[in-house]
């Protein structure tokens, strides 16, 4: 039970999150690139023409390649899974507490403190919930990640729960 988080409150449903099952969840992001993602401000029409270039490169160095089976897809995502840092969005299940009309403020509850934060602000938190492919055992069972990536490098930690006033 110490792996099981609550999201209580100024919510019409108290939700129940279980980080173990996330790893199975489509909505999960991989936090090793996913700050950068964000950050990283290009148009449009520059990632086009720099995916034409490598395509034109490679296709004159190595010839036409075939494309993956499905087969090494299903391999590769399985070694990402056994290796990778990954998240996911509180945001749903935040829609799914349906927080009072009243409800300014979500409460990030660990094990040292009470961290009071907008509700607005609060829908764009990813909860890393493993690193390296290991679920977070000695200060988790949750890692708090601020949407714009803020406090990437020094996550909020130890998390109990939260709690919607």
């Amino acid at each position: 039970m110490g792996n099981i988080l609550e999201i209580k409150g100024n919510v019409s449903y108290k939700i129940t999150l279980d980080p173990g099952v996330w790893i199975f969840d489509d909505r999960r992001v991989d936090l090793t690139n996913y700050f950068q993602k964000n950050t990283v401000q290009s148009s449009e029409k520059e990632n086009y023409e720099e995916k034409i270039s490598k395509y034109w490169n490679r296709e004159i160095r190595e010839g036409s390649v075939s494309p993956p089976t499905l087969n090494s897809e299903k391999t590769f995502e399985k070694e990402k899974v056994l290796t990778g840092s990954f998240g996911i969005p509180i945001e749903p299940f935040i829609n799914n507490a349906e927080p009072n009309p009243n409800a300014k403020t979500l409460v990030i509850e660990t094990v040292f403190d009470k961290m009071p934060i907008p509700l607005e602000k609060g829908k764009e938190v990813i909860l890393g919930f493993s690193k390296n492919g290991k679920p977070l055992k000695e200060d988790g069972p949750v890692h708090v990640y601020f949407g714009d990536g803020s406090n990437q490098h020094a996550p909020i930690t130890h998390v109990t729960g939260f709690t919607i006033e």
